[in-house]
């Protein structure tokens, strides 16, 4: 019984400790995931002319952090002419500290025209730190172009 008692607490230390979001700086020149340049990079303004197709296509885009997830690191969204993308991190290998929001950024991936649920889209608000009101606003699925990176870099 003593071990149960002694349990709890480790436990509930190492669930908020890993429940924190993601600290440290985010400069000019720092790659998460694997290194990528941004040489051939398309402009996230120019990305609905260039990406025309429902095929997975191979692209490094550039563009400006609008959103990160504040729970873990694991997803930003990117301003385009057309709105917001959504990029995740592959596999969740890696993630990026919430201090990228604003920053301008190249990232190398497989981009997908995809339709994101509403109950993903309330997930991703709630991670985001919206109010419930903005949450609950959410009613319809959004068609997005989604990248799942495999690298990222800091302009």
């Amino acid at each position: 019984m003593k071990k149960i008692f002694l349990f709890i607490p480790i436990f509930l230390f190492a669930v908020c400790v890993i429940a924190q979001p993601p600290e440290g700086p985010a400069d000019k020149g720092m790659t998460f995931g694997v290194a990528t340049t941004e040489k051939d990079a398309v402009n996230a303004t120019d990305l609905n002319s260039v990406f025309t197709s429902k095929e997975p296509k191979e692209i490094k885009i550039k563009g400006k952090v609008t959103e990160v997830c504040k729970a873990e690191g694991c997803w930003l969204r990117m301003e385009t002419a057309g709105g917001t993308m959504m990029i995740r991190m592959k596999d969740h290998k890696f993630f990026v500290p919430v201090s990228m929001q604003g920053k301008t950024i190249v990232a190398d991936g497989v981009a997908t025209l995809k339709e994101t649920t509403v109950e993903m889209l309330r997930h991703y608000a709630e991670d985001a730190g919206k109010s419930k009101e903005e949450i609950a606003a959410i009613k319809e699925p959004k068609k997005e172009i989604v990248l799942q990176a495999k690298g990222i870099l800091i302009l």
